[in-house]
């Protein structure tokens, strides 16, 4: 007799789980380590600065702060290469330049109690820091009161001897009043990153699209985008246009054209002081896109608000075809207490009191505005060309005279017809198709008048009387 043997059961999914906890468990406790300043730096780094436009907007938010009013931005390889913004602000002196680009390093703040009354772009010091830690940077820049300008290379937010130099000091140098930071190989030591972006000409819209927005709203600050090497650019505002204008020159005269101005002022809203002032361009209703674009400032930080821009597209919805949107751009200015800026590492989200009035009553105005608006409405026809039109009266003619022939043959055989069938009978003649059943297919060819044919009426009662005074042997007849 043979033993059996079986083999050994193979083990449940839920066993793993188990003995990978009793593993654990037999592990040594791990130890809490400090990391070290250049992982953490890094790590911020990548929080903050996540693609070029990121690094792009917090140069201009500096260049601003500067009070600069000609701001110009080269880029190469959508800025991966080389991201380069000059601006004619107050400029950076020469023993800052040493922490500069250092983190938590910054001329617009000194207490936490500063933060709730803060009107600048930038209040942490660490964009400058961050950029300088996933690139090679370089900074030229003079004050008014300096008879020069200097130069110096940064690396991980620290000065760094430039190439071919002995020493990390600043150099003098020629150079206008304002500063030039110039980015040079974005990533290059954040492999993972620069192979996750997306190509060079999508890096350069993204660019583009931040610099536009900062051009439409900083009305009195002229801004350029070009690509190096390009002899046109891109993106061009003058410093002398109004808002309307610079979305005239950035997103055409189609779109600026049919903007209506908003503004709105209320002191209190559901009973608080929310101090609420705000100036809109907003599209009518002759307008929609498939992409809508939103422009959304709050205290001049340029922002995203998800529930302001549902509550406008709900307010459009009404006025516009579905799966369109309009073009907005809102500006809105409230007390600085009332904003949370620090909310987010890009600072591209606040939070401020009272949101649900605030919405509220934006929404209101856009709809009293819309509504006012909507007596006219625009919409648009096309006409002919010349030689379209020329060749359809042609046809048009050829057609209305075989039609004419036609008529006159269904005539001359129902004369024919009447003749045939016998004095006396009184029967009228009839055309094969009535009148009344014929359909004018282009405006062209007949009016209503052609179907009314006083001669082929006449010309059918003669017939009739002629038949009857026959047959009365040259009594008049009453036809009835």
């Amino acid at each position: 007799m043979m033993a059996s043997t079986s083999a050994p059961a193979a083990a449940s999914p839920a066993a793993k789980p188990r003995q990978d906890a009793k593993e654990q468990q037999d592990r040594p406790v791990p130890r809490i380590r400090k990391l070290d300043e250049d992982v953490v730096n890094r790590i911020a780094a990548g929080e903050v600065i996540q693609r070029p436009a990121n690094a792009l907007k917090e140069m201009i938010e500096n260049s601003l702060d500067a009070g600069a009013t000609s701001i110009q931005v080269t880029l190469q390889s959508g800025g991966l290469k080389l991201l380069q913004i000059q601006d004619n602000g107050h400029g950076i002196r020469k023993d800052d330049f040493g922490i500069v680009c250092e983190r938590f390093t910054t001329s617009k703040l000194q207490t936490f109690d500063d933060l709730s009354q803060i009107s600048s772009y930038g209040f942490r010091g660490e964009a400058l820091a961050s950029i300088t830690h996933v690139s090679h940077m370089s900074i030229t820049s003079r004050t008014k009161d300096s008879p020069c300008a200097y130069k110096a290379s940064f690396s991980d937010g620290k000065l760094v001897p430039a190439p071919g130099a002995k020493n990390a000091a600043p150099k003098a140098c020629a150079g206008n009043v304002g500063t030039v930071i110039c980015v040079q190989d974005l990533f290059f030591n954040v492999a993972t990153r620069r192979k996750a972006l997306s190509s060079a000409s999508e890096e350069f819209n993204r660019v583009a699209d931040v610099v536009s927005r900062y051009a439409v709203h900083n009305a009195g600050v002229g801004f350029t985008l070009k690509k190096q090497g390009a002899g046109a650019a891109d993106v061009r505002t003058l410093a002398a246009n109004s808002h309307l204008d610079n979305i005239r020159a950035i997103y055409g005269s189609p779109i600026a054209r049919e903007l209506v101005e908003l503004l709105l002022e209320r002191d209190q809203l559901a009973g608080e002081r929310v101090g609420l002032k705000a100036h809109m361009l907003i599209s009518n209703a002759n307008y929609s896109s498939k992409k809508g674009t939103f422009l959304f400032f709050i205290n001049h930080r340029l922002v995203e608000s998800a529930t302001i821009k549902k509550a406008l597209e709900s307010v459009y919805a009404f006025y516009i075809p579905k799966h369109t949107h309009p073009f907005v751009y809102m500006s809105l200015e409230m007390p600085p207490q009332n904003v949370d800026v620090n909310v987010h590492p890009t600072k591209k989200e606040v939070h401020f009191l009272h949101e649900d009035a605030v919405v509220d009553a934006l929404q209101k105005a856009v709809e009293e505005k819309l509504l006012g608006g909507n007596a006219s409405r625009t919409f648009t026809t096309q006409t002919l060309l010349p030689s379209a039109a020329s060749a359809g009266a042609a046809g048009a003619s050829q057609r209305q005279q075989q039609q004419q022939q036609q008529q006159q043959q269904q005539q001359r055989a129902g004369s024919s017809a009447a003749k045939a069938s016998g004095a006396g009978r009184g029967n009228r003649v009839r055309d094969q198709v009535a009148d009344h059943h014929l359909v004018r297919t282009d405006s062209r060819l007949q009016t209503l008048d052609a179907f009314f044919k006083p001669s082929a009426t006449a010309r059918f009662a003669d017939v009739s009387r002629m038949e009857v005074e026959k047959e009365t042997g040259g009594e008049p007849a009453r036809l009835g």
